[in-house]
């Protein structure tokens, strides 16, 4: 089972095919929903899936024009994989400039800034829906929201995400379905017809707008921090899910999720998604482990000199698992409490919204 999108968009999956090995992921082809968000633009707007209108650039000064025409608000995205970093929801024009210019021509994606994409703004709320296919079938699991900005309020920089929450209750079954019909079953079915049927995890990162959900933008994997709050909740077993999406029986499985709720807190190093400084020790991980309902994702952490020290920007996800949101909420904080490194940063207001609208779950 493949979690990450470079080996995914290199082939990994082609290779074990090609030994009888079995793999569950898409094969680079079918990867291309995620690795270049242009190919995945043609391909809704081939057969009508609701997304933000949009144009393709592969050329800096054009993509500058465009961007003067259309104003702002607007949003520039690195066609390739960026570590979910390439997109810049601008706010005034100067800002979609500049994102144009960084990621174009000074390439602070590198490769992955060859094109890109821009996008009208799109009002609503964003959440995720992630779909376990097997070419033709498929099993949703229960919506999550993610917080990709660095700061409170949703403010700043995008991140690779600084903690989600399950149930997403913005995502109601209602919705849920209509992304089924709308959305999953027929990119499925386009994907069958070009010759690239796509096996393994969907993640349709969806804007709940007033015509409905709108694509944001399609993963060929599972989502972090996501996974974190999804598969704590996941009742049935994970390899005979596997196995059955290997097999093309998805369709004889019963999906099981728990009725409670989930959220993990994102615990940063200092600067991230800038710069951070890596190598301090992480403490109190010993207690949280000792606790009932907690758990500690491991993200940037390595043993160096038989020292659990940070190594990356997102260090540690603590997640937990309770009977409603708010009490979900509540152990979480708890959990991140009892972990200690140097410059340790969090989002203090994870699963606001939904704590917003006064529900349980």
């Amino acid at each position: 089972m493949v979690g990450a999108d470079d080996p995914l968009a290199a082939g990994i999956v082609d290779c074990f095919r090609e030994k009888d090995l079995r793999i569950f992921g898409p094969t680079a082809a079918a990867a291309r929903i995620e690795s270049s968000k242009a190919f995945a633009k043609e391909l809704m707007a081939a057969i009508g899936v609701p997304t933000a209108s949009h144009r393709t650039f592969a050329h800096s000064a054009e993509a500058a024009a465009y961007v003067r025409r259309q104003g702002a608000p607007i949003v520039v995205k690195a066609s390739g994989l960026a570590a979910g970093k390439g997109a810049v929801v601008a706010q005034s024009e100067e800002e979609a400039l500049r994102a144009v210019a960084q990621i174009m021509d000074q390439r602070i994606f590198g490769t992955s800034g060859a094109e890109v994409v821009i996008e009208e703004y799109m009002e609503g709320e964003e959440v995720s829906l992630l779909a376990l296919c097997d070419r033709e079938h498929f099993c949703t699991l229960t919506p999550a929201q993610d917080h990709k900005a660095i700061g409170e309020g949703d403010t700043g920089p995008n991140t690779g995400g600084m903690g989600a929450y399950a149930p997403a209750p913005a995502m109601t079954p209602e919705l849920v379905a209509q992304a089924e019909v709308r959305i999953i079953r027929p990119v499925l079915a386009e994907m069958q017809r070009r010759g690239c049927p796509f096996e393994g995890v969907l993640y349709c990162g969806l804007m709940l707008t007033a015509q409905g959900p709108k694509v944001v933008e399609f993963n060929a994997r599972f989502g972090d921090p996501e996974t974190q709050v999804l598969l704590p909740l996941l009742q049935t077993d994970l390899a005979e899910v596997f196995l059955a999406a290997c097999d093309h029986r998805l369709d004889q499985v019963s999906l099981q999720m728990s009725a409670q709720a989930a959220v993990c807190v994102v615990m940063a190093s200092g600067g991230y998604p800038g710069s951070v400084r890596n190598g301090f020790e992480i403490g109190g991980l010993d207690k949280l482990e000792r606790e009932a309902g907690l758990l500690a994702f491991h993200a940037g952490t390595a043993i160096r000199e038989g020292r659990l020290v940070t190594a990356g920007g997102r260090v540690l996800g603590i997640t937990a698992l309770a009977d409603d949101i708010p009490a979900a909420v509540a152990r979480t904080y708890e959990g991140v409490g009892m972990v200690r490194f140097n410059g340790a940063y969090y989002r203090r207001d994870i699963a606001h919204r939904a704590l917003a609208r006064g529900q349980k779950k």
